[in-house]
Order: C-alpha cells, then structure tokens, then sequence
C-alpha cells in the first residue's frame, strides 16, 4: 500500500508525459512546452525514486547505502526548478528579462544537486536508512548540510513559485485561473512538508525525538501536494479542451433544425455518415459544410420579398436588429425550400417576387440563430399570408 502511494502518482505523470510527447517533438525549440515536458517527467521520476522499495533497489543496485539520498534530493531539486522556470515562461513578459530569469533558474539549482553530491562523496553514512534518513543523520557531518541544502533549496522554490502564482492569478480567468489556484494550494502543501520535515531534523538538534513528523506525516503531505500541483497543470488544457468540445457539441446540436429544412428540399444533404462517437469538431464542421451545399442549392429559389416582409415584421413586434435579421434569414430559407418543393412559386415564376441578393450567412453563430427562428411565428405568419403580385419593393 506504501508503494502505490509512490507508484500510483508516478505511473500518471509519466502517463500524461507520453501523451504530450508528440507535442514536446513538434515543438523542441518552444520553453513553454518543454518546461511542461520536464515537469511531468521529472515528477514522474520524484515518486518513482522516492519509493521505498526503489530506494532499496538503487542501493542495492549501486552497492553504496543510502546512495539514493542524493539521488532523489537532486531529483526533487530538479523539480523545483522545472516548477520556477514553467511558471516564469507560462506567465511570459518580457523575453529577455524571461530568458534571464530561467537561466537563472537552471544555474541556480544545478549548482545546488552538484553541492548535494559533493556533500554526500564527503559525508559518513555507512547504515542504509530508507524511511528516516533525514532525521537519522540530522546530526552528521555533511549529511547535515546535505539535508538542510536540499530542504532550503525546495522551500524557497515553493514559496518563490507560491509568490509568482498568486500574483497571476489577479489577471486571468476561467480554466486557467482555477488551474493556477489549485497550483497554489499544492505549493502551500508544499510549504507545510517543509516544515514538518525542518521541524523533526530541528527536534534531532536539541536532543528529542520526532521522527514521526518525517516518517508518517510528511509523505502523505507530499502525495497530496504533487497530486494538486499536477492536476493544477493539467486542468487549464484538460478543461479548455472539454468546453470547446462542449460547445461545439451544443451549436452542433441547434444547428439541427435547420440542417433538417434543407434535407427536404435537397436530399443529398447529410448523406456523409458520422459515427456517433466523432469528435464534436468534426461532426459540427461536416453539419455546416451539409447546411452551406443545402444553401447553394436553393440559392435560385431565395425571395428578396420575402426577407423584407419578414424583417419589417419581426422589427414591428420588438425584435433587435440582429434578431429580425436572423428571422428574416430564416424566413428567406423556408420559403426557398417550398419553392424548391413546389410547395411555393419560385421568384419570377407568378410569385412577383425577385431573387434576393442577400444569401443566408454561414457563420456558425448566425447559422445558430436562423435555425432557432426557423419555428418564430413571424415565419409562419409571412409564408401563410403571401403578398400580392407587384408589392413594395424590398429596401
């Protein structure tokens, strides 16, 4: 159960990595992506290596106790820094100032795994510890500051992205707000194992015993950190993707009046099968593309007459400008496929109409409108009562 608590957070990560990867391969020169690209991978790498029966094996493997101390330290250092420098190229500005304060970044903490090293070649540390390292040597030379660098080096990195991460979050909005909120709270969680951690090796210095903040409460803190801090960086995307398929889904759906209209007066309208389960995107083009051909088909049978009667009436009863136009639209395509149908006389064939020069617009969202005035009673009214031969001429 300990290791599913390592493994489980680890397997996402890597899971989420794999998925970006043909993103990371079209884009190896963007920071942005590649520091997102890290991240995952190297988070997939913190709790693979923080396990404890991984520490074991690499100890094992490598025949040096405890060699996975500065292993994982570096691991988590790296991390950091991958957070710090996402967050700085995420939030942009500047390219220069954002160019510098990366390389900052990466020289910054590169230099803190080298001294992690270094620390852990000179230090004494001969009995394998793979829960309570920390507070087992709190007191040993070099491991000592091994310990406090790689727990300074993370705090700061928390608590400079925790900073950098609430002040965005004043100036963005919708899914990426919520995302960089959820990253904050992670980053506090983040703070909190800090101090656990500082407060059990703190408690070794003076001579008392509490270990069980190290061994027993900071490793859940860190499960639950990554855990928020990943669904955190993954929710501005995931959410994004799940409205735009939402709404496209949703005009795909008041788009079926009207793709139904055309069907009678032209038939082979719609005849390309979807499968159900096709990306919304997709169905919603193919519905638009099927109405635009349904379009063309009776663009010789669009009445001016009928426009302009629709639009005047649709105005007298309260209707907005944009409105009347979209009653007008959908007037123009009814009446178009009676004529077609024979339902209705075609412009110039006893109607005394005119052909209209005003063709049916094919933007989705008025296409949006024109199908939910399809069934407007100013529809009815204008195709039920037509007007004489040598009416008014259209404005």
């Amino acid at each position: 159960m300990e290791a599913l608590a390592f493994y489980a957070p680890a397997a996402v990560a890597a899971t989420a990595f794999l998925c970006r990867l043909p993103g990371l391969a079209r884009s190896r020169r963007d920071p942005l992506t590649l520091s997102a690209g890290g991240l995952l991978l190297i988070a997939a790498g913190v709790f693979f290596f923080a396990a404890p029966s991984t520490i074991a094996a690499v100890n094992d493997l490598t025949g040096v106790p405890n060699f996975s101390a500065p292993l994982v330290y570096s691991v988590l250092t790296a991390f950091c820094a991958c957070c710090l420098i996402l967050v700085i190229n995420w939030r942009g500005g500047d390219p220069r100032t954002v160019r510098r304060a990366t390389r900052c970044c990466l020289v910054s903490y590169t230099a803190v795994i080298v001294a992690l090293v270094v620390l852990f070649a000179l230090a004494d540390a001969p009995v394998e510890r793979l829960r309570d390292l920390d507070t087992y040597y709190a007191n040993t030379p070099c491991m000592r500051e091994m310990i406090v660098l790689y727990l300074t080096a993370h705090s700061i990195a928390v608590v400079a992205t925790s900073v950098l991460c609430w002040r965005w979050v004043r100036q963005i909005h919708g899914w990426l707000r919520a995302g960089v909120v959820l990253m904050v709270a992670g980053y506090l969680l983040n703070i909190v194992y800090d101090a656990v951690k500082f407060a059990a090796v703190s408690a070794r210095w003076s001579g008392r015993d509490w270990d069980w903040l190290s061994t027993d409460v900071a490793p859940p803190v860190a499960s639950l950190s990554g855990m928020v801090i990943g669904i955190g960086f993954l929710l501005p995307m995931a959410g994004e993707r799940a409205s735009s398929r939402w709404q496209a889904h949703r005009t795909y759906r008041r788009l079926e009046p009207l793709w139904r209209e055309l069907r009678i007066a032209a038939p082979g309208t719609g005849t390309v099968r979807m499968r159900p389960w096709a990306p919304p995107e997709l169905l919603l083009t193919q519905r638009r593309a099927d109405i635009h051909d349904g379009l063309l088909l009776l663009t010789p049978h669009f009445d001016a007459d009928v426009r302009r009667r629709a639009h005047e009436a649709a105005l007298r009863q309260g209707a907005t400008r944009q409105g009347a136009a979209a009653i007008a639209d959908a007037a123009l395509a009814v009446a178009a496929v009676r004529a077609k149908t024979g339902r209705r006389p075609s412009p110039g064939r006893g109607s005394g109409g005119r052909p209209s020069r005003t063709f049916v617009r094919d933007d989705p969202f008025d296409l949006v409108e024109v199908s939910g005035a399809l069934h407007h009673p100013v529809v009815a009214d204008v195709l039920g009562h037509p007007e004489p031969a040598g009416g008014a001429d259209a404005p």
